[in-house]
């Protein structure tokens, strides 16, 4: 069976046509495609689109169809791909030293982008929809969930840890008179945050989580798990539970697995998000265990596909600007990382999950909120 037959055949099973007429449906521009998604499959059929050889108007149906169907499944991943899983299993990729790859590569690519793609407070995480209308509603509606949950008081010493352009540590002092610490491995991120938290009580650094001292009322990590590392998930909760006051809580923000695993797809550890990997609610309970007192899981990951899709909106809107920095085959990437991420969500593939936690004795019981 020759490559476009097999690759007709899988597309079939999720209700794509080749060159058909629906804006899910892929259009071939290069008759070589079909061998590349063969024999390099999710790196094949990401950089295939990045080079121009396919198109598809609705990339975010695209891949929910095929996540659905699961395709990802029914081809055999090649021998590089396979080395490339084997490395993550046999060596920790968050080391002090590799998980600073990711700040240079992705979250330094240049805060002009974040800017125009992001809402007013830059927050890049999933926003919480439940009753806004709006992106910039979105996300305080998520900041303002996070600070209850945390049960925030005037006073209070918090830790963010990945705290990004500072976006949370801003809203957390205005809105609930708190002091905030956030770390983050971006000197891009840290610089515009330290501006827009200029004469705040608010101190970011840029600084790996393993290295925070003191003791903190709360700590919260907002899209940050996702860069731990399955190898770092334990240190990462006895940093918390180390900085962490007794009678404290704790959160976290993260994109979740239905499965474990120890890998990322070989096109996003690529060109999107060098080794991260995205945690399953096993691996964090196995983590926390003995340390801490989970209290409550909230799952809202259909909003991530309403805010990757309110991200693509902006970023589609900014491009005219955006290219004379950035070339076309970063607009490719960039396009297929956002629509392929919101199938992702759609699908149910991947989920957003809350952790609120707490160490063991504490006396006051927490109530769900959001």
């Amino acid at each position: 069976m020759n490559p476009k037959t097999v690759v007709q055949s899988l597309l079939n099973l999720a209700g794509i046509t080749l060159n058909g007429n629906n804006p899910w449906d892929v259009q071939v521009q290069d008759e070589r495609v079909y061998k590349r998604w063969i024999s390099e499959t999710e790196l094949g059929l990401g950089e295939s689109y990045m080079d121009g050889w396919w198109d598809c108007e609705a990339l975010d149906d695209f891949f929910d169809k095929v996540l659905r169907a699961g395709l990802e499944q029914k081809i055999e991943r090649d021998w590089k791909t396979l080395l490339f899983i084997l490395s993550t299993k046999l060596f920790n990729q968050q080391t002090k030293k590799k998980s600073k790859r990711v700040g240079r590569e992705h979250y330094d690519l240049g805060n002009d982008l974040f800017r125009q793609m992001l809402d007013k407070r830059m927050m890049y995480s999933c926003a919480y929809w439940k009753n806004a209308k709006n992106l910039n509603d979105a996300q305080e509606a998520k900041l303002d969930m996070i600070c209850k949950k945390l049960e925030l008081k005037p006073g209070m010493k918090v830790l963010d840890i990945g705290c990004g352009w500072g976006g949370f540590a801003k809203y957390a002092v205005e809105k609930y008179g708190v002091e905030v610490l956030g770390v983050s491995i971006s000197k891009k991120q840290i610089e515009l945050g330290q501006e827009l938290c200029r004469n705040l009580p608010v101190e970011l650094r840029f600084q790996d989580y393993r290295e925070v001292k003191g003791k903190f009322d709360a700590i919260l990590s907002i899209g940050f798990l996702e860069h731990v590392g399955y190898k770092n998930y334990r240190t990462y909760m006895e940093v918390v539970n180390r900085c962490l006051k007794d009678d404290g809580i704790s959160l976290i923000h993260t994109i979740g697995n239905n499965t474990s695993v120890t890998y990322t797809n070989a096109w996003t550890n690529k060109y999107i998000f060098p080794n991260g990997v995205i945690p399953s609610v096993a691996q964090i309970a196995k983590a926390a265990e003995g340390l801490f007192v989970i209290e409550d899981l909230h799952n809202f990951g259909p909003d991530y596909d309403k805010t990757l899709m309110a991200w693509y909106a902006n970023f589609e809107k900014a491009w005219q600007q955006l290219k004379k920095t950035y070339d076309e085959r970063f607009y490719r990437m960039w396009r297929y990382f956002l629509l392929s991420s919101a199938g992702g969500f759609r699908s149910r593939f991947n989920q957003l999950w809350q952790f609120v936690m707490t160490k063991p004795g504490r006396d006051l019981p927490l109530c769900r909120i959001g």
